[in-house]
């Protein structure tokens, strides 16, 4: 039985690695800062990112039977009330990103049937954005259903482009030297790759910051692991280093298919099927990268948005004191969906679905600005890990781990402390929009929006304890 319980260490960096990083990444960030994120990659590794996973690997040792979730650790190291606010932030935040699944969704499908971005120019933001909602809806329906089919395929597709992803890695350096490609040339130098740390420089960390969250979610197997007090920073760093390798080779392979200089708008939106197209023209097999990576994408796309709409909010309802959510938001149908917050998920995906539309001119800047809406977002749920970590070493003489990231309480609470107020920076800097011209009526609306979102949907959380309150009021 025990050897059954006890998972690799190689094995946990295998499951984290997937979990955390994607080919997007390396196409965002390339996006936004050209070959010199190769260095910002290598800063958001050293000082954020390794931190952060050392940290997540304490708080899971030292909460192994909270199954590791970050509301729990706030319960544990705080209060009641700290907790529901963690778990309504984690929730809260997939807002925004399940708005943005059904829009990748259609720009698949049709890279998939014309194997070019025309879809996208074919309609107005606001048509386009329709059909997204329609979409967004279907597989709402689905998700109320209770249907888990499209999970598994979902999984499958995954896997498949997490290959691809690697295997695009591979063929795209390996072509300037076995074929005939015309690839970009670059030289390797200081000011290649050395950032210009401005304003406009410190308005693109959030989507590094996003690139790299999310670790958490594996740090139940914390105590898996035979021995967790050496092998657990063994896969956390190895994990690390894959992740850097990947970002940084795959940021040399888009410098040679995209010339670094003249960085194409649309990249964020297009970037992914632009590259496996250029690779299918260099090895002379037409768009079968391009048509393989589309299908697999759709069909990843459309499990993550099903898993999204259900899962987040089901953890939110599992562990939540009742004391601060009506009971009309707990309750399930037959088939185990909480209907109210159902609702609630498809009133505000509704609202950012369309309603940014109106205001942005075409599709890849509404794409654009999703994708950065998210980095603001969804880090917010990561500063709740370096809260509730300061927590931990502050109260450390009432808990036993069988791994530490540091034993020491002051320098625990200022590594915490520091990645809370970077991931805080890098939220607030992220709003500040990039492409279009400063201080115009575009910007203001961007901008505008990115602010209110996040006040909006954290706002909604105080709102249901003290409907709860009035409610057991009325009990009484």
């Amino acid at each position: 039985m025990k050897a059954n319980k006890v998972l690799s260490w190689q094995t946990l960096a295998l499951m984290t690695f997937t979990s955390v990083w994607g080919f997007g990444n390396v196409v965002n960030g390339f996006a936004n800062q050209g070959l010199k994120v190769v260095v910002s990659w290598i800063l958001m590794f050293g000082l954020y990112f390794i931190p952060y996973t050392l940290m997540v690997g304490e708080m899971g040792s030292t909460f192994k039977e909270s199954g590791g979730g970050v509301s729990s650790w706030i319960r544990s190291t705080c209060d009641s009330r700290l907790a529901y606010f963690a778990g309504w932030t984690y929730w809260i935040v997939h807002m925004p990103y399940i708005a943005q699944k059904p829009q990748n969704i259609l720009i698949a499908a049709g890279w998939a049937f014309f194997q070019n971005g025309s879809l996208a120019k074919m309609f107005s933001p606001l048509v386009l954005q329709c059909i997204v909602l329609v979409i967004f809806f279907f597989f709402f329906w689905y998700a109320s259903r209770g249907v888990n089919a499209i999970k598994r395929i979902g999984a499958a597709a995954g896997s498949f482009m997490f290959i691809m992803s690697i295997l695009y890695i591979l063929l795209a350096l390996a072509a300037p030297h076995i074929t005939a490609a015309k690839t970009f040339t670059y030289s390797f130098t200081w000011d290649t790759f050395m950032p210009n740390f401005n304003f406009d420089y410190v308005t693109t960390l959030a989507i590094l910051v996003f690139a790299v969250g999310g670790c958490e979610r594996l740090s139940p197997y914390v105590n898996n692991l035979g021995k967790p007090s050496t092998e657990f920073p063994k896969a956390m760093i190895f994990m690390a280093i894959m992740v850097a390798v990947t970002a940084l080779l795959g940021t040399f392979a888009m410098g040679l298919m995209f010339d670094p200089t003249n960085i194409p708008h649309d990249l964020m939106m297009n970037g992914a099927y632009y590259s496996f197209a250029k690779l299918g023209e260099y090895y002379g097999v037409g768009n079968f990268f391009l048509i393989v990576y589309a299908i697999c994408n759709a069909l990843g796309q459309a499990a993550t948005l099903t898993i999204s709409i259900d899962a987040p909010l089901k953890i939110l309802l599992s562990d939540v004191d009742p004391k601060y959510v009506p009971k009309s938001f707990t309750k399930t149908n037959e088939r185990g969906v909480p209907v109210t917050g159902f609702k609630l998920t498809a009133l505000l995906v509704s609202i950012l679905i369309i309603v940014p539309a109106l205001g942005i001119g075409n599709m890849s800047t509404l794409y654009n600005w999703l994708i950065r809406l998210n980095a603001v977002c969804m880090p917010l749920r990561y500063m709740w890990v370096f809260f509730a970590y300061m927590a931990l070493k502050k109260a450390s003489d009432r808990f036993s781990s069988d791994y530490h990231f540091v034993k020491n309480k002051t320098i625990g609470t200022i590594a915490g402390l520091w990645c809370f107020v970077f991931t805080g920076f890098a939220c607030i800097m992220g709003m500040f929009p990039k492409g279009v011209a400063a201080y115009s009526s575009a910007w203001y609306f961007q901008f505008g929006m990115t602010l209110i979102t996040p006040l909006v949907l954290l706002g909604i959380g105080f709102i249901l304890p003290h409907l709860a309150k009035k409610e057991q009021e009325a009990e009484k």
